[in-house]
């Protein structure tokens, strides 16, 4: 027993010299001024999917080997080596930075398409703030318009509409929060109104194109239901407007029931508020003419009341 615990100590303790004697050794390559040793290491050590080590090699190297001919090689793996660790940030700049210094490149092609495609993968989720989708679109648009020929300006087309598909999920997503906040103040109502409009100018092709329209009209009918009597008339006529345009745009649409009843809620609420309004003035009238009437009476009895002077 005693044996055996002691070949096991003994070959744990061999595993840990020969791990520490690799770390040495590349730790030895690492603080060496060996570049172009360092540089066969690093390119070796990315065939082998060590890109971590391998970066640990070439930002050391980049600096050194800036303006010769093995500069162009080095950075192509140096922007590679970061895309493999995922560190798409940093990437998209160093393949940005390659295409720009080596347009002549075999590779320059490739680079200018890696550093549009990372800015794709940094790209949030739709809920989030959507400045790297836009950059996204842009980089990928100049490398259609840079290499129209190319076969990965398919793909690059095919990103950009996941990426305008995702700016038009935020629009609406901003719009029905809007519609949500109605609850709570109705000046959010017609401000769902404007950013669903808006969205619609922005992205003609929405694909929520009906559900936007509809919701339009909801955003409008909230709004003037929860407006002073004197402002909802217009404001009824205007959600009447917007239902309209939807029944014009999608006449047999499967939310037409919905949009109708909308429109009829409408024209009650117009009714209603002529009478709000109506009994209103009838109430005026009746005070003035009360007022009024009394006012009479007081100067009629002022009338009455003589001061006589006594006779001396």
């Amino acid at each position: 027993m005693f044996k055996i615990k002691h070949l096991l100590i003994l070959s744990f303790t061999i595993i840990l010299l020969g791990t520490a004697g690799c770390k040495s050794k590349f730790e030895k390559l690492r603080l060496s001024n060996d570049v172009a040793k360092k540089y066969q290491e690093g390119i070796r050590l990315y065939n082998k999917k060590d890109y971590s080590k391998a970066l640990i090699l070439f930002e050391g190297l980049a600096q050194k080997y800036r303006g010769t001919a093995e500069a162009e090689d080095l950075n192509y793996y140096y922007a590679f080596t970061l895309y493999r660790l995922k560190d798409y940030t940093t990437a998209r700049y160093k393949f940005k930075e390659f295409a720009d210094t080596y347009p002549a490149s075999k590779n320059a092609e490739e680079c200018r398409y890696m550093g549009a495609y990372c800015y794709y993968l940094d790209s949030p989720k739709s809920s989030l703030d959507q400045e790297n989708t836009y950059k996204a679109i842009d980089a990928l648009q100049l490398f259609i318009n840079l290499y129209p020929k190319s076969d990965r300006a398919t793909q690059a087309a095919q990103y950009i509409s996941d990426l305008r598909n995702k700016l038009e999920t935020k629009a609406f997503d901003n719009a029905k929060l809007y519609y949500t906040m109605g609850a709570y103040d109705i000046s959010n109502y017609k401000a769902a109104v404007i950013a669903l409009k808006t969205a619609q100018t922005e992205f003609p092709d929405i694909k929520f194109a009906e559900e936007m329209n509809l919701l339009i009209v909801k955003a409008q009918y909230m709004y003037a239901k929860n407006s002073y009597a004197n402002r909802q008339e217009e404001r009824f006529n205007e959600a009447i407007g917007y239902y309209n345009e939807f029944i014009e745009g999608y006449p047999n649409s499967k939310l037409a029931k919905e949009a109708k009843q909308l429109k009829e809620d409408s024209e009650a609420g117009i009714a209603n508020a002529k009478n709000v309004l109506a009994e209103e003035a009838a109430l005026i009238a009746k005070y003035t003419a009360l007022e009024n009437q009394g006012k009479k009476q007081k100067d009629s009895t002022n009338k009455k009341v003589e001061i006589k002077t006594p006779i001396k």
